[in-house]
């Protein structure tokens, strides 16, 4: 099979300009190669969410979003892989394995399915032989204390909602092929 097309853009280079902020991760490192442990059970790995701690956001931040979304995977959509809502505004870090499905999460806060059909954090996958993939983990300050979507909820949908929300956005993206 020929998956050879070009790299997709920034997905967030697409969208409405904002402000930034600061997110860093003991567990994965911008522009570095995950680490096994945040790569899916399926290709060698353990599939477990990585740490995530944020600071310098709005001061007028209301809640957090937290998503990750690989635009190259072999789909003219790319792959969403994790998504917690609402999030609570005093909020600033999501512990190393937040995105299991018994993890639990501050206040009202809720995972939402990811590409998988699942609620919970799914691992990097990328086919065999495919150019790098990029996993952008965003933390998204919103200006309303929760989003009105349900556990059901496409991240796709979470991202639409976002467009109208999102007050600022922090960003860290690690990188994996195999």
């Amino acid at each position: 099979m020929n998956l050879d097309r070009p790299v997709a853009p920034d997905p967030y280079s697409l969208l409405p300009s904002v402000p930034s902020f600061t997110v860093t991760s003991s567990d994965v490192t911008d522009g570095e190669t995950l680490p096994l442990r945040q790569v899916s059970a399926g290709a060698g790995g353990d599939d477990v969410s990585p740490q995530l701690s944020w600071s310098g956001f709005p001061a007028d931040t209301q809640g957090f979003v937290v998503t990750c979304f690989d635009p190259d995977a072999p789909t003219p959509a790319g792959f969403w892989h994790w998504g917690v809502v609402n999030l609570p505004a005093d909020t600033t870090e999501l512990p190393s394995g937040a995105g299991a499905l018994d993890a639990p999460l501050p206040g009202a806060a809720f995972a939402v399915r990811n590409d998988l059909g699942a609620r919970g954090y799914a691992g990097a996958a990328p086919p065999p032989g495919d150019h790098p993939h990029r996993y952008y983990f965003a933390v998204h300050a919103i200006d309303v204390p929760a989003l009105e979507v349900d556990e059901g909820t496409s991240l796709t949908v979470v991202s639409f909602n976002l467009v109208f929300h999102t007050l600022a956005r922090a960003i860290i993206t690690p990188v994996f092929s195999h």
